[in-house]
């Protein structure tokens, strides 16, 4: 076979792809950039390059991996965060864009010219833990995750980028945290009902279903997290959870009736309710009331 050159490989590429991915350009670009062991940008500068043929055969066994399903995270080993490349395996969830709005909310919490006491419930990768940490450095961040295999790629994440203050360890949502000792709790819990046709579709059929699916209602682990987080934040502190698009009502009055104020909830820009935040009273714990 004659030796093809990048332009063409690009073009063929997205053609095949366009029935199965959303951005078919731009899977291709990167799948090509990695076999290449190239940056993005090199395929625009030097479209008329043709890969050698080893080169060529490892971009097209990628190419039919993608087109079987498997998400572009997963067969390149990375997603990007907050600008950090972080480490996916198919033990963690793959970091998707809609959850920087958690980490830009949280950042509105956490002073920058004083320490604070941070936790991460759920943390998965470490993206969310991490980004906090990329931002605020006097911070203290405790990040936990149930599963081991999860918080060793997020290890790895923490160190491949030299953050050394996030500490990881293994638990149960607030189960063991000491009371009154955090001044931000956030998590992206799992939240989707068990029954969801979307758990068959995209990316969501590769990810670790613990990380994803909740109970009937994908509310279980939020009516456990929410209450249980108010006993563990410092008075005035906030807690910010990540939800599904039609779940911004329940939450809200999840978090009512378990005595946070200032309850808001905040839509991603695709305008679509993505998570709720709400603070501890400054006096005491009020009893927690029904959903």
């Amino acid at each position: 076979m004659p030796p093809v050159s990048i332009q063409s490989l690009l073009a063929a590429a997205t053609e095949a792809l366009s029935a199965s991915s959303e951005s078919p350009r731009l899977d291709a670009e990167l799948l090509l950039a990695h076999a290449l062991g190239k940056e993005r940008s090199y395929l625009r500068s030097w479209p008329e390059r043709c890969p050698t043929a080893t080169e060529t055969a490892e971009f097209h066994a990628l190419l039919a991996r993608r087109q079987a399903g498997e998400p572009v995270a997963h067969l390149l080993g990375v997603r990007e965060f907050w600008s950090l490349d972080l480490q996916v395996t198919p033990d963690t969830l793959i970091p998707r864009p809609e959850t920087e709005l958690l980490v830009e909310r949280a950042l509105l919490h956490i002073p920058a010219d004083r320490p604070a006491s941070v936790a991460d419930l759920g943390t998965g990768s470490g993206a969310i833990a991490l980004a906090i940490a990329s931002e605020r450095p006097r911070a203290r961040i405790l990040a936990i995750d149930l599963s081991a295999a999860a918080l060793a790629v997020a290890r790895r994440n923490a160190a491949a980028h030299a953050i050394h203050t996030v500490e990881f360890q293994e638990g149960d949502w607030c189960v063991g945290l000491p009371a009154d000792s955090f001044d931000v709790i956030l998590s992206n819990p799992p939240y989707i009902a068990a029954q969801d046709p979307h758990l068959a579709q995209g990316d969501a059929r590769f990810d670790p279903r613990g990380a994803l699916v909740s109970g009937a209602d994908g509310l279980d682990d939020l009516r456990r997290l929410i209450p249980a987080a108010l006993a563990c934040l410092k008075p005035g502190g906030w807690l910010l959870v990540e939800h599904g698009y039609d779940q911004g009502p329940a939450l809200l009055r999840l978090f009512e009736a378990a005595g946070y104020q200032d309850v808001q909830d905040h839509a991603d820009l695709a305008g679509h309710s993505r998570m709720t935040e709400g603070k501890r009273p400054q006096q005491g714990i009020p009893q927690p009331g029904k959903a």
